[in-house]
């Protein structure tokens, strides 16, 4: 790791009913939330044309990961052997980058609501993508 660091700066946070990391799911699709993405007033303008119904990819900043860990027992067990981080989606790594599939199921200004979300309450938002086959006007 002998280049410089890179600055990320997060655009938004995750307003969710999750709060404790230990009680919450490893994936949204293991009893994920549904949750607000709050987005800062500079970047709101980049919520155009998103709409209900869509799938998008969420990155965020999992800010609670340890980032020292190289090695995990997966899903946390410890009866299965240990892995190298980089081959399991443990949040502990040394840049604990969260990737969340989701649908939005309401849009407002600044803001979109999501489901299913297992980031906690707090997450720094990083960025914000479409899910789709087919790249025609991108």
């Amino acid at each position: 790791m002998s280049e410089p660091p890179y600055l990320l700066h997060p655009i938004g946070r995750v307003t969710s009913p999750l709060r404790d990391t230990d009680l919450a799911p490893k994936q949204g699709i293991e009893g994920g939330q549904e949750a607000w993405l709050d987005f800062d007033a500079e970047v709101a303008t980049g919520l155009a044309d998103l709409a209900p119904g869509d799938e998008i990819v969420v990155l965020t900043w999992l800010h609670l990961a340890r980032r020292d860990v190289l090695r995990v027992h997966p899903r946390g067990d410890q009866d299965r052997p240990e892995r190298g981080v980089f081959s399991t989606r443990s949040p502990s790594r040394p840049n604990p980058i969260g990737l969340h599939r989701v649908t939005v199921t309401a849009v407002e200004p600044g803001r979109l609501r999501v489901v299913p979300l297992e980031a906690v309450d707090g997450t720094p938002v990083l960025d914000v993508k479409p899910v789709r086959a087919d790249l025609p006007d991108d």
